[in-house]
């Protein structure tokens, strides 16, 4: 079946499931239209990360806006999706495109809230496009490593943003952005060269933030990439949700397990 055909009943409740589908991913033309969506949502973070080397010009805006009213299509599509606009008002991303909405909108009034609009590569990791990737690749396996992939790299460009609009905002061009990489990069690692540090009482918490947060999300990178593969599948009676992939009994209650083949 088409997941744009709405046949004779109601085409609302029709166009909820196709919008539904399409959200899941479910299907071939609805996986085809998120890689789609996707390849755009990666084009809109391209223009974020950019965008101190592009503010100055004068289609800046002009892309601004769009990608405003693109953001603000993809939220009412969610919203008719959802069953109810209670459930979607209560999803992080909901919260996240109207933060990122905001500072499109007013972006002379929020630029200090500009970083935030990373948050969005954080969605992109969760939704189901990239299981659906990594299965059709074989590479399931390595979804638990994608997933902790995308949340440094967030958190990198998170706190990047941060300083760069706290700190370095003022500097010409793009070297107040690449400072501020630059800083957030060895305050992670922790190598602290010392030739950029961050003035005040604000700039020591900013730091310490840094530190703390980047070394516990490295620590979760590299076990996610050197611990046994586990397969999400609850027990039936204990509610266990992780078990190795060959394993036929629960390690917590010993009920049998029915795992599904990853490659069926």
């Amino acid at each position: 079946m088409d997941i744009f055909d709405v046949g004779d009943g109601s085409r609302r409740k029709n166009l909820r499931q196709s919008l539904r589908r399409i959200e899941k991913a479910d299907g071939r033309q609805a996986f085809l239209l998120q890689l789609a969506f996707a390849a755009i949502d990666i084009a809109i973070l391209a223009f974020f990360i950019l965008g101190p080397y592009l503010r100055s010009g004068p289609s800046y805006l002009i892309i601004d806006y769009l990608i405003a009213a693109w953001i603000a299509i993809e939220m009412i599509a969610r919203a008719v999706a959802a069953p109810s606009i209670r459930q979607w008002a209560l999803r992080p991303m909901t919260w996240i495109d109207l933060v990122v909405l905001a500072t499109l909108a007013f972006p002379e009034v929020l630029f200090n809230f500009a970083f935030l609009r990373v948050l969005r590569l954080w969605a992109i990791g969760r939704s189901p496009l990239i299981k659906e990737l990594l299965h059709r690749g074989g590479y399931v396996h390595l979804l638990d490593v994608v997933q902790a992939v995308i949340n440094f790299v967030v958190f990198l460009f998170l706190m990047t943003g941060f300083v760069y609009t706290s700190f370095f905002y003022d500097k010409p061009g793009g070297e107040g952005f690449v400072d501020a990489l630059y800083f957030t990069v060895a305050t992670v690692t922790t190598t602290g060269f010392g030739d950029i540090t961050l003035p005040g009482n604000v700039g020591k918490l900013t730091s310490v933030v840094t530190m703390i947060v980047g070394i516990s999300l490295f620590v979760r990178l590299a076990q996610a990439i050197v611990r046994p593969h586990k397969v999400t599948y609850a027990c039936h009676r204990c509610g266990l949700q992780r078990h190795d992939a060959d394993a036929v009994h629960c390690k917590a209650c010993g009920d049998i397990l029915n795992i599904p083949d990853e490659g069926s």
